[in-house]
């Protein structure tokens, strides 16, 4: 699992990563590895390069399952820090990487100045989409544990963009249990300080996307969590109408209206099956050799009647004319 952020000062990052007895520097690039002190001095001479930019601060902490100690060996370590940076973009820039293992599960800190090199500016945009991404295929390609979900992570160990986050997911998705139309949902949202907006296909009324607003932060449902795409939540939403209707109906004692027209297709059936004569189905009736039809025959009735009209003109042939 990977949390990234962004910061204004390299001092109060390094000193914090750094200065603690837990702390062991594994690698870094571009900047001297004696202490603290030269790290900072080093990354603020390249921030110069760029002054403008306020949080030129870039650092991530990268953890994995206590389950997979034994596979993180300190070079291990830093080369998934390594691969890492090259899948989010972090490139030919100044970073550090520190392991720390004051908790049971192993983890890393990497820091990096987000003014490169060249003095151009590394962005942040769509960090947490880029991080979730890596994160999955660094686990997939070396097998180490997957995490069974948001639900296991530490909330209050949260900061920043990410902290508001997993407030969303948990907002959303405790909603989600109720709701049975997006109308509802978006009350019961504003209820909690968040707001719902609807991306639509140019010139349509057709919904193509949705991101959720909570102060000044705004992010996209699937960024969120894949869970809350727009789709999904729809068919989330479908499916709570449903049980709530089949509810309704068992709780009033009345039939579905499946059951109803299964009871009206046996009705029928049965009116059928005594209407046609002594137990026997209409269908076995037709198949008896002795049914016969009854009632006028329109097409025997004309070929009868121009029968006898030949008959009498033959007769009247043999005859001869009258005198």
């Amino acid at each position: 699992m990977g949390k990234p952020i962004t910061g204004r000062s390299f001092g109060g990052c390094i000193r914090y990563v750094v200065d603690r007895q837990e702390a062991k520097i594994l690698h870094a690039e571009g900047v001297r590895m004696q202490n603290a002190s030269a790290l900072i001095q080093d990354f603020n001479l390249q921030r110069k390069m760029r002054p403008e930019l306020g949080k030129a601060v870039g650092h991530l902490i990268l953890s994995w399952s206590k389950e997979d100690l034994a596979k993180l060996s300190d070079a291990i370590m830093a080369e998934r820090a390594k691969e890492y940076m090259d899948k989010v973009g972090i490139r030919n820039t100044q970073y550090v990487v520190v392991r720390h293992t004051d908790k049971a599960h192993p983890h890393l800190h990497l820091i990096y100045n987000r003014v490169d090199n060249n003095g151009k500016t590394i962005s942040d945009q769509n960090n947490f989409a880029k991080n979730v991404k890596a994160c999955k295929e660094i686990t997939l390609k070396y097998g180490y544990h997957l995490g069974q979900g948001k639900e296991l992570v530490n909330r209050k160990a949260l900061r920043g963009k990410e902290k508001i986050r997993y407030e969303l997911y948990d907002a959303i998705k405790a909603t989600m249990k109720t709701a049975t139309t997006w109308k509802e949902l978006e009350a019961k949202l504003a209820n909690q300080g968040i707001a719902i907006a609807y991306k639509y296909r140019s010139g349509t009324s057709e919904v193509q996307g949705i991101s959720f607003e909570k102060g000044d932060l705004k992010m996209k449902g699937s960024v969120i969590d894949r869970s809350l795409s727009y789709a999904r939540i729809n068919t989330a939403l479908n499916r709570n109408m449903k049980v709530q209707v089949y509810q309704a109906t068992k709780q009033s004692g009345e039939p579905s209206l499946a059951s109803q027209l299964r009871e009206a297709m046996r009705n029928d059936s049965q009116h059928e099956h005594h209407h046609f004569s002594g137990g026997k189905s209409l269908f076995d009736i037709l198949l008896t050799p002795e049914f016969i039809p009854t009632g006028p025959d329109p097409m025997g009735d004309a070929e009868e009647a121009r029968r006898r009209r030949k008959k009498r003109k033959g007769q009247q042939q043999a005859q001869g004319p009258r005198l």
